[in-house]
């Protein structure tokens, strides 16, 4: 190889072209360079709106997604929650159902027990200022007997008959009535006997049948009165 400091040889040339250069329009190149720097330009931001529209589209439907799954989940959890508290409360009503009722009978029982005990105290005291308050027993006793009974025995406390033997005797003249003392019997109580049936008007069997109709099961004489 050789060195050439300016020119080349002719030998060396093989063909030669001419070259012509075209006249250079300088704002034409600028023109050109700036159109493609705004399409450049154009294309990016159209590529870049298109990231940001797909991004927002991703975002929206992945909100959209966990939004409905939340929803779901919270529904599920409320229906849940709810069936269980129904159950719940369910089971407590009828637990305090239950309690209301069991309190219900003991209240009842307890208001029949004070009303049987405040008439008991009544009627004593009835007893023991009016001795006449046996004489309906007596009229209603001898009702009982059969209607072509012509005679009756009828006992009752000493104390009554003190009281009641004249008025009896008037209000049934039309019997042959026995009345016999029996200090056996409470005061307001009295025995009818009669060809063979005996009408029991005992106050202690008259409470007894009265508070039975009420469910309850007390005798007219407590243990405390009886000591």
């Amino acid at each position: 190889m050789r060195n050439y400091s300016r020119f080349i040889p002719g030998e060396e040339i093989d063909a030669v072209e001419q070259w012509n250069f075209a006249a250079v329009d300088t704002a034409s190149l600028l023109l050109a360079a700036q159109v493609k720097v705004r399409d450049e330009a154009a294309e990016e931001s159209k590529q870049e709106a298109c990231r940001q529209a797909g991004y927002a589209e991703g975002f929206a439907q992945g909100r959209a997604q966990a939004t409905m799954e939340a929803q779901r989940q919270m529904a599920d959890f409320i229906a849940h929650q709810g069936s269980d508290a129904a159950r719940q409360f369910a089971q407590l009503f009828a637990t305090v159902q239950a309690q209301l009722a069991e309190a219900e009978q003991v209240m009842a029982q307890g208001t029949l027990e004070l009303a049987c005990e405040l008439a008991r105290q009544v009627l004593r005291r009835e007893l023991s200022v009016d001795p006449k308050a046996v004489q309906p027993v007596i009229r209603e006793a001898l009702g009982l007997l059969a209607a072509d009974t012509k005679s009756a025995v009828v006992r009752l406390h000493p104390l009554d008959l003190n009281v009641l033997e004249e008025v009896v005797r008037t209000e049934f003249s039309s019997l042959s009535l026995t009345l016999l003392a029996d200090p056996t019997l409470t005061r307001g109580g009295c025995l009818i006997e009669s060809a063979g049936t005996v009408v029991d008007g005992t106050l202690e069997k008259r409470w007894m049948r009265a508070v039975a109709s009420l469910g309850l099961d007390s005798s007219w004489e407590e243990p405390a009165d009886e000591q």
